[in-house]
Formats: structure tokens, C-alpha cells, sequence
């Protein structure tokens, strides 16, 4: 269940987290495979598509996520439908950790910089308790808006999973 957990995280932050009725094994794979990924952290009313995908330390991604519709209330960072951008796997603790830098291939300054995105996983009645916390947000990015992705990325997710069980 979604926490609407935000609570004393600096401005250009966010943070959120859910339980989601899987195994902390289960939730981690849908982290580490391209497919799942890109299926889960597609914000409603958008589609992601993986480019490339090493999951490994060191190792990354370059992703896309595109409006659906073309009657879509923000504009795309890096064209008027499309957010792509490239992660880097830092740290990688099975079943437990994941920290990702993210930068958003954007041609405006607003979204330049990197994000930080420390994904944890913990054990929770009934299954895993998944907390997503973003740091550096670009200037560009609300924590409001991010925020509301990132809740909607875990519904998926958790959809995702709980329909397999």
C-alpha cells in the first residue's frame, strides 16, 4: 500500500513507497530485467522502451519513456513526446539495494545534471516493502510531479507482480 511517504526530503527530492504482495527476490528481478523495467516505470499514460540494458555495477541503461497520447498535459524532456534518458547501476545489493544515477538527454538546461534514484527493498507483512528516493532532481522536475510518477511506476509494479503470484 502506497505510504505517501515524502516526509523531510529537501526540495529537490522525492521519495515514495509500497508494499507490493511479493517475495523481496521477486521485486528485485523486476528491477534488473529490461523488459519488466520498462514496462513498470512507465508513469500512466506513457510507454517505456529499453535501448540498451547491462545490469550489472558499473553497467546501465538508456531508456525511453513516450506519451501515449499527443494530448498530454507536460511536454517531453527530451522532444515534445519522449524522456530519454541513460542510468548507471553504482550499487547493486541482491534483494535488498539498488543505486542508479540517471541523466535526462534533453536539449533544455532545466534537466540537465544527474538524479540519484536509491531503490530499497525490505521484508513487510505479507510481502516487500519497496521505497524509491530521488535526489537532485533537476530544476525542470517538480518533487510534486516525480513524486506521482514514481507512485504510479510502484502500482505498475506491483499489478505487474501480484498478478504472477
Amino acid at each position: 500500500m502506497d505510504s505517501g511517504k515524502d516526509e523531510a526530503v529537501p526540495p529537490s527530492a522525492s521519495q515514495v513507497s509500497r508494499t507490493i504482495k511479493a517475495s523481496r527476490a521477486a521485486v528485485y528481478r523486476a528491477c534488473l530485467d529490461p523488459d519488466a523495467l520498462a514496462a513498470w516505470r512507465a508513469p500512466d499514460g506513457m510507454a517505456g522502451r529499453m535501448h540498451d540494458f547491462d545490469g550489472r555495477v558499473g553497467g546501465g541503461y538508456r531508456m525511453s519513456l513516450t506519451y501515449r497520447d499527443t494530448n498530454h498535459p507536460l511536454a517531453g524532456k527530451s522532444s515534445e513526446d519522449t524522456d530519454t534518458f541513460r542510468g548507471r547501476f553504482i550499487q547493486l545489493v541482491p534483494g535488498k539495494k539498488m543505486v542508479e544515477v540517471v541523466e535526462f538527454e534533453s536539449p533544455d538546461p532545466r534537466f540537465a545534471g544527474t538524479m540519484t534514484i536509491t531503490t530499497t527493498l525490505a521484508d513487510a507483512p505479507g510481502g516487500t516493502q519497496i521505497s524509491m528516493s530521488f535526489e537532485g532532481l533537476p530544476a525542470g522536475i517538480s518533487p510534486k510531479d516525480n513524486h506521482e510518477g514514481a507512485r504510479q511506476s510502484l502500482n505498475k509494479l506491483a499489478a505487474m507482480l501480484e498478478t504472477q503470484a
